[in-house]
């Protein structure tokens, strides 16, 4: 093909292909479509139910354009009209996060300016704010400016990074595998177990550590475990602790058991992807000793209220976490003479991945740090009132909870497992407000998880009283 004849078939291809370039006036039109769409939806979460039983219906690609007005529409109908309405203060059920309204003007312009936020050479201003945002963490949890972090998806991939520098720091691999031995609760997080079968680590010996009546890891039954696998010649490896475990909201005593970890020389892990942050509040005590750990997780897309898909670990092994990660490559070489720990994708599996930072560092940035402590304090108080209220009514309660997770049940005189799941359904069917159940102590029990930043006094009082509507069906 002559070049007189490739131009001809550029300019007819153009004519499509340039398409996908939107003018400025259409762009305006389509931002203020969406903008309309958030502003009624942000609107209408004070009223909104938390949870719409029923199933999508057809949202099938026909590989035909499509007016936005009418996607809107679907979306509308499809999306944010089913399941459970996670940006609502009406979400108590799973642990909520919420999606301040920053951070998703901060997503909307990474994806307009759409850095490649991974190689410090390809956009070193988008690096520089991935980078902030992890010595900002640093700072909250009073980690060595030496350490190194990662920005991630959420707290499974955040695991998977910590465990591999554990596991490639101890040199656990191969025949070494069945030796070593993982110390964690049944408490526990099971993105932790799932990590440790990703990373090749599944025949490691897994010993469940006792808890006290507060749902809290015992530092003597660990030790006691330990010295028992020490003297039956297995090799102690990794404990993994909680600050906010999912079911019970409880946190592990860190300090006790980092005193059990370093006595010997095991690596000390963290999982406070849930109360990570309740760090900033009159709760801190409790997280005494996280400075200890060899790594820890947290989700800014938890108690940070940020949109899903944000969350971050640290590391202080820096050489272990590069080991895992780091890997040179003929067509990066321009990049080769950075400082590896610049570059976001030398500490983790991810080569391309979204500009997550910004989401993290615009709030800020635009918000300060106060709004975000006070959403955190007043969370603690509403699971006390909550909690209070249910007594009235004569509910049984689980412990008072660290943070702001609790559980509860009604002590029916006979079938109480039963009536209990059938309240459970009663709830679900009405909507108003999306609860979650559990199974604790052998026990059919409903939780409550209050973290959502719209979740006021008068979502817990509605809460309520959707349980006596649907308990009085129930009797």
């Amino acid at each position: 093909m002559q070049n007189d004849e490739i131009v001809e078939k550029l300019n007819e291809l153009n004519k499509t292909s340039s398409l996908l370039d939107i003018p400025e006036t259409e762009r305006k039109g389509m931002i203020q479509k969406v903008s309309d769409f958030a502003n009624r939806f942000i609107s209408g979460l004070s009223t909104v139910r938390g949870f719409f039983d029923k199933d999508a219906g057809p949202v099938g690609i026909d590989n035909q354009p499509h007016q936005l007005s009418e996607i809107i529409d679907l979306y509308q109908r499809e999306v944010a009209g089913t399941g459970i309405n996670a940006a609502a203060g009406t979400h108590l059920g799973y642990i909520p996060g919420g999606g301040v309204f920053t951070a998703a003007l901060a997503d909307f312009m990474a994806a307009v300016t759409n850095p490649y936020a991974g190689v410090y050479y390809a956009s070193p201003g988008a690096v520089a704010i991935e980078n902030e945002a992890i010595n900002w963490l640093k700072s909250v949890f009073s980690y060595p400016k030496s350490s190194v972090g990662n920005l991630t998806s959420g707290g499974s991939v955040s695991t998977l990074i910590a465990f591999t520098a554990a596991r490639d720091k101890h040199q656990v691999k191969n025949e070494r595998i069945p030796k070593h031995v993982v110390y964690l609760s049944d408490q526990v997080h099971h993105s932790t177990q799932k990590a440790l079968r990703i990373i090749g680590l599944e025949d490691v010996v897994i010993r469940h550590v006792a808890l006290d009546d507060y749902f809290r890891m015992k530092p003597d039954s660990l030790e006691s475990i330990i010295q028992k696998d020490i003297a039956e010649g297995l090799i102690p490896f990794l404990v993994v602790a909680t600050a906010g475990t999912t079911d019970t909201g409880a946190v592990d005593p860190l300090n006790e058991i980092a005193d059990v970890a370093e006595k010997y020389k095991m690596w000390f892990h963290v999982d406070a992807a849930y109360g990570g942050f309740f760090i900033l509040t009159s709760k801190k005590d409790l997280f005494a000793g996280i400075e200890r750990t060899d790594s820890i997780i947290v989700d800014p897309h938890k108690s940070m209220f940020l949109p899903y898909g944000l969350g971050a670990v640290l590391i202080k092994d820096k050489k272990a976490a590069l080991h895992s990660n780091h890997y040179e490559t003929n067509y990066m070489q321009d990049a080769a003479g950075d400082d590896l720990v610049k570059s976001p994708s030398n500490l983790s599996p991810e080569l391309t991945r979204h500009f997550r930072g910004l989401r993290l560092w615009l709030p800020l940035q635009i918000h300060g740090i106060e709004p975000f402590i006070t959403c955190l304090e007043e969370k603690l108080l509403l699971v006390k009132y909550f909690r209070n209220r249910l007594a009235d009514l004569g509910f049984c309660l689980g412990p008072e909870p660290d943070l702001s997770v609790s559980y509860f049940w009604y002590p029916f005189e006979t079938d109480a497992d039963e009536k209990n799941k059938k309240l459970m359904d009663e709830i679900h069917a009405d909507g108003d407000v999306f609860l979650s159940s559990s199974i604790i102590n052998n026990r059919f029990v409903i939780r409550i998880a209050i973290l959502s930043f719209r979740t006021k006094k008068e979502i817990v009082d509605r809460a309520v009283a959707m349980i006596e509507r649907c308990l009085a069906k129930v009797k």
